[in-house]
């Protein structure tokens, strides 16, 4: 009886926290639903392991995506061609210990089934791969972020703005509970101006190589159903550390400063019926 009151009262903290109660090896533990939407992605050409990244779980229409950067699927300048992708999904809601590798071709029939963005200063650094849902393992443990998700109003995100960065620098993470990190982040130039004429703003950070893809996230303050059990606000895909050619390296610290991409790419690279296609898309900012 006293640890079935112990579980109930767990279970309402969890709720009450946006979290949710699952078994681990040491006992009950509440885990943050905002560390269920990352996926920690490893790129592979044939059986060989290339690069570590993140990426992180989308959903519109019932379609579930998986986003990233585009230079973790391609990179020419640095002669980067994986052939298929490998994320690690958790397999049982009750037990983070459990999970399993999925393996995603970039490739079909020749073709590639990423979807990338394009507008008036090149390239957007997002990609975006629609899943087989039927392929999924059943009970597949996972959050997504949703159209619901994106910032609508830009004007009320201002600079300084506390941020999270949820992903895998350099591939750490709990490898027993296979959870992704966490790095607090602020907003480092004018939200809502594209920085220099591209689509990204800039985040103050520490971040390292794997980050690639991670959500840029804002906690969302009082209740919006909405949300559901995750009130966070999806602001950017993190993208790559910025630096300037001028700087002495013996003399002078790194920026430390990092590019985001606007997540509203998002709502134009998940329209449609089908996702196999790299035709690049146009996103209205």
């Amino acid at each position: 009886m006293r640890d079935s009151l112990l579980d109930l009262r767990l279970i309402q903290r969890a709720y009450a926290h946006n979290a949710w109660t699952a078994s681990t090896p040491h006992g009950h533990a509440m885990i943050e639903s905002i560390l269920l939407v990352a996926a920690r992605v490893s790129t592979f050409e044939g059986q060989r392991l290339l690069t570590n990244a993140s990426g992180f779980f989308f959903e519109r229409d019932e379609r579930l995506f998986l986003v990233t950067s585009r230079h973790v699927v391609i990179d020419e300048p640095s002669k980067h061609f994986p052939d298929r992708l490998e994320i690690e999904l958790h397999v049982d809601p009750d037990n983070m210990a459990g999970s399993t590798g999925f393996s995603i071709p970039l490739y079909r029939n020749g073709k590639s089934i990423w979807r990338q963005g394009l507008d008036t200063a090149g390239e957007i650094d997002v990609a975006v791969i629609e899943l087989e849902q039927s392929a999924l393992p059943r009970r597949m443990a996972y959050r997504a972020f949703t159209p619901a998700h994106l910032h609508g109003s830009l004007d009320q995100v201002e600079v300084g703005t506390s941020l999270l960065v949820v992903g895998f620098p350099l591939g750490f993470h709990d490898t027993l509970h296979h959870l992704p990190v966490v790095r607090q982040a602020v907003i480092a130039s004018s939200f809502g101006m594209r920085f220099q004429g591209k689509g990204y703003f800039l985040t103050d950070a520490r971040t390292h190589r794997g980050t690639s893809g991670a959500p840029v996230v804002k906690r969302v303050a009082g209740g919006k159903p909405a949300l559901g059990d995750l009130p966070w606000m999806l602001l950017g895909v993190h993208s790559a550390r910025l630096d300037v050619g001028s700087r002495d390296v013996e003399l002078d610290e790194a920026l430390g400063l990092n590019c985001a991409w606007y997540a509203d790419i998002l709502l134009t690279l998940t329209e449609g019926s089908s996702l196999a296609s790299s035709m690049p898309a146009t996103p209205d900012r």
